[in-house]
């Protein structure tokens, strides 16, 4: 697997398109998901030059079958500098070790410490727990 970066600095790639990175994820987070407009709206974020953050793309045979997204926070210091967004394996590809090696690109490639919020069913939480993640807190979200 290759690994392609795009961020604000490389611009969006004229190969895998926003939507079409959208879309995988939309399909392959399935019920971990987000709407398309709400990932798209991650990505735009990714773009900004004044927010940033990094997508690192998994290619296999000129084809996606895997996405990170990590937007940045701007908060150093007392918020870890970036929050791990989105991650998804192609579902037909899943155990062949992609998801693993694209949080250790991730992990190498950000600036500062990394947030992730995991549901305590996903199975990708024990992935996070093998590479060094651990749960300080509790989160609590009062939704308006």
């Amino acid at each position: 697997m290759d690994f392609k970066i795009i961020n604000h600095i490389s611009g969006e790639d004229k190969t895998y398109s926003n939507k079409a990175i959208a879309e995988f994820l939309y399909t392959h987070l399935e019920q971990y998901g987000d709407k398309t407009e709400d990932i798209l709206k991650c990505i735009a974020y990714v773009m900004n030059p004044d927010k940033g953050g990094n997508i690192i793309l998994g290619i296999d045979e000129n084809r996606i079958v895997g996405v990170v997204i990590l937007n940045n926070t701007g908060m150093k210091g007392f918020i870890p500098e970036n929050i791990l967004v989105y991650i998804a394996v192609d579902n037909s590809e899943r155990g062949k070790g992609y998801g693993k090696s694209l949080m250790q690109k991730a992990i190498s490639i950000a600036e500062g410490d990394i947030a992730l919020h995991v549901e305590p069913d996903n199975p990708a939480r024990k992935l996070y727990e093998k590479l060094g993640f651990t749960n300080k807190y509790l989160e609590m979200r009062l939704i308006k």
